[in-house]
């Protein structure tokens, strides 16, 4: 048991928040602005909490005292699918909020999240940028690219993730090691398992465009249906001109990515996003009522935008120890 208590920023539908209370850390409240996310975020959590909205108008006076800040902080800015911008998107500098908030009410310690892109937009600048303003701020702060993949769910994501610890509060020695990489145990088919069916016209649709796709300059001639049909569980990533073949895992889940295939029963089926949940490692029951309330269309993009469960718990548990030890 531990009497930490955070605020869950950026909140999206909560995956830092079940990693969190996984470790028994009290959620006091959470800020979102995609009032999408906030309906799925309250039926996965069940949370009847004020949601303090947007971040950047927020009085941090009138926050409640919390030991630790965790964000998955805007990644359009960073991303390589994104157009790669920095001071001119006001998302890039959502960073900035948080470092006010953490300042103004004196945080202990800090978990954040954002994409692997970061680590070298703008020949390293930004991350160094925000590197330099979490020192100022007061913190010791230590970075690192992790992939899901390496944290038990069979889903290849690698972002950069972020933990800092005010600097008043440690020894002069004190150095955080980030959770080693584990050996995938999982396996892809224990989460392709949606038993809904598209409609006839969705099928059909689906199967034309994926048989179009098959034929264009980059993949014709070079697999045939029927042998991709013979592996069970194979997953198909059609996202890029070129098909991307996957064994026992799937490609990174992405805001608007609706392109992942995959076989069972020798039929192609789409990735669902009762699914995509569940490759963030949401609890089944849970994925479970959201899928029973929220359109599949809004779950995909809402899982794409998610933190990975089991890889912000591994990291949050190294934390713990550290605070353990130096308490």
């Amino acid at each position: 048991m531990t009497d930490l208590t955070f605020i869950d920023f950026c909140a999206g539908i909560g995956a830092g928040r079940l990693a969190l209370e996984n470790l028994w850390l009290t959620c006091l409240g959470f800020s979102e602005i995609d009032k999408k996310a906030e309906w799925t975020y309250r039926i996965l959590h069940d949370s009847n909490e004020e949601n303090l909205g947007d971040l950047t108008k927020i009085d941090p006076k009138k926050l409640p005292d919390f030991n630790l800040l965790i964000a998955g902080f805007p990644c359009q800015t960073f991303s390589v699918i994104g157009q790669r911008k920095w001071m001119d998107d006001k998302r890039g500098n959502i960073i900035f909020h948080l470092i006010d908030i953490m300042k103004q009410k004196d945080i202990k310690y800090f978990l954040l999240e954002n994409v692997k892109g970061l680590v070298n937009h703008d020949n390293g600048k930004s991350l160094k940028t925000i590197m330099k303003s979490l020192d100022e701020a007061g913190y010791y702060v230590k970075w690192q690219v992790l992939n899901s993949v390496h944290y038990g769910v069979p889903q290849m994501r690698e972002r950069i993730y972020f933990v800092g610890f005010r600097k008043d509060l440690l020894p002069k020695d004190f150095d955080f090691v980030f959770p080693n990489s584990q050996k995938q145990t999982t396996k892809v088919e224990d989460f392709l398992i949606d038993t809904n069916e598209l409609t006839f016209g969705e099928k059909q649709q689906t199967y034309q465009t994926f048989i179009k796709y098959l034929g264009n300059k980059y993949n014709k001639d070079k697999h045939s249906i029927d042998a991709l049909l013979s592996n069970e569980h194979l997953v198909l990533d059609t996202r890029q001109s070129d098909i991307r073949l996957y064994h026992n895992k799937v490609p990174t889940l992405r805001l608007g990515r609706h392109g992942i295939l995959y076989v069972r029963d020798n039929k192609f089926r789409k990735l669902s996003g009762y699914e995509s949940i569940l490759l963030q490692w949401f609890p089944k029951k849970l994925a479970i009522k959201a899928k029973e309330k929220i359109p599949d269309i809004h779950l995909l993009r809402q899982a794409g935008n998610a933190m990975t469960v089991t890889t912000i718990q591994a990291v949050a548990e190294e934390m713990l120890k550290s605070i353990k030890s130096i308490s």
